[in-house]
């Protein structure tokens, strides 16, 4: 493996980034923020705690975790999919770069993005409420294999689409809805016990659940079963890039 040619990459697209900050960075940590002080005011006003948690505490994690799913799979499918629009995709294939080092370059800083946005929105939620976590080594392997999985997601729909908003197809249809429903905002030990049932089919819960269990040690399901949820989506990720490189889907002229 060429690693000088994934740095490359990888500084290319962080460059990108760094051009575009108010849109790469700025934008998403101030929706984010948005959330938690309506939400966490509003709310938090007439809910006083939540398993044992201040409300505006409790959906912190939540809010990370909807800003990582996004942020992820907005930053890998952009960054793919303009260079297939304005046609550098080729050259870049063309190179004497194997599609391993591709992936890891794009995919590599995506996931880097959306994990600092992560840590970003998690340092500016601090200045509203005090906070604990419980399990740091559990809270960063949770943001990290999130925003790794998402990203390569990611990079799945930059390849898939065709124009420019497909790109957002999945993220605002999918997985934002997901993650509304998922427990960002309440537990779902609140619900009717089928609504709970019905809940529990949302893949989304399980990286919620888990991610929040890292802060206060509270989950709506086992740690266990987020973290083989996790493990799930990135292999099934994984084998989605594969079976685009090993077919050649959308890349060939």
């Amino acid at each position: 493996m060429n690693l000088q040619s994934v740095k490359a990459l990888y500084h290319a697209e962080m460059a990108r980034s760094l051009r575009t900050v108010l849109q790469s960075i700025v934008s998403p940590v101030i929706s984010t923020s948005l959330y938690f002080v309506v939400f966490g005011s509003a709310i938090g006003s007439r809910i006083s705690e939540v398993d044992g948690v201040s409300y505006a505490a409790f959906i912190v994690p939540g809010l990370i975790m909807l800003m990582l799913l996004t942020q992820s799979i907005s930053n890998a499918s952009f960054g793919i999919f303009f260079p297939r629009f304005s046609g550098s995709i080729y050259e870049i294939l063309s190179a004497p770069i194997s599609y391993v080092e591709v992936v890891l370059g794009y995919v590599g800083a995506a996931a880097t993005k959306s994990t600092m946005l992560g840590l970003i929105v998690l340092g500016t939620a601090s200045l509203f409420v005090p906070m604990q976590i419980q399990h740091p080594i559990i809270m960063l392997l949770f943001m990290v294999l999130t925003a790794l999985t998402f990203s390569m997601l990611g990079f799945v729909i930059g390849i898939w689409a065709d124009g420019f908003e497909k790109l957002q197809l999945v993220p605002l249809l999918i997985i934002t809805p997901l993650t509304f429903l998922g427990g960002t905002f309440y537990s779902i030990n609140m619900l009717p016990p089928f609504w709970q049932t019905v809940t529990l089919f949302n893949p989304v819960v399980y990286l919620v659940s888990g991610f929040r269990w890292s802060f206060y040690g509270n989950a709506d399901v086992s740690i266990w079963a987020s973290l083989v949820v996790i493990f799930l989506f990135l292999c099934i990720s994984l084998a989605l890039v594969a079976a685009i490189f090993r077919t050649g889907y959308r890349l060939k002229p």
